[in-house]
């Protein structure tokens, strides 16, 4: 998948992802993008299989006191196109917003 395909925002809840950020409101949190961009952009890279995604259990989310969470994990193909996107990024000179910024993704 061409990073082209990717705005600024679709990379930067890609990168939160790959760093860690595995559920929706951790995204909003870590990217400080609002809801209505950070869900679309789960569902894009989900549908581009460049995110896997999968449902908690209900028993531990009844047992916690709310709504069950999608968790998110990068894919390998995702890793590339990150890569790919944050390198397009710095070709191109543009300052990445701070989503973006700090150290490469750890591979694995």
């Amino acid at each position: 998948m061409s990073p082209r395909g990717m705005g600024h925002a679709t990379v930067a809840v890609l990168r939160a992802v790959a760093d860690g950020h595995a559920y929706g409101f951790d995204v909003i949190d870590r990217t400080n993008l609002p809801s209505g961009t950070v869900y679309p952009a789960l569902a894009s890279l989900s549908r581009r299989g460049l995110v896997t995604a999968r449902w908690e259990a209900d028993a531990l989310a009844r047992e916690e006191g709310r709504p069950r969470r999608r968790y998110y994990q990068v894919t390998p193909s995702g890793k590339v196109a990150l890569s790919d996107a944050l390198e397009r990024l710095r070709s191109l000179g543009l300052v990445a917003p701070p989503a973006l910024s700090g150290p490469e993704p750890v591979e694995g």
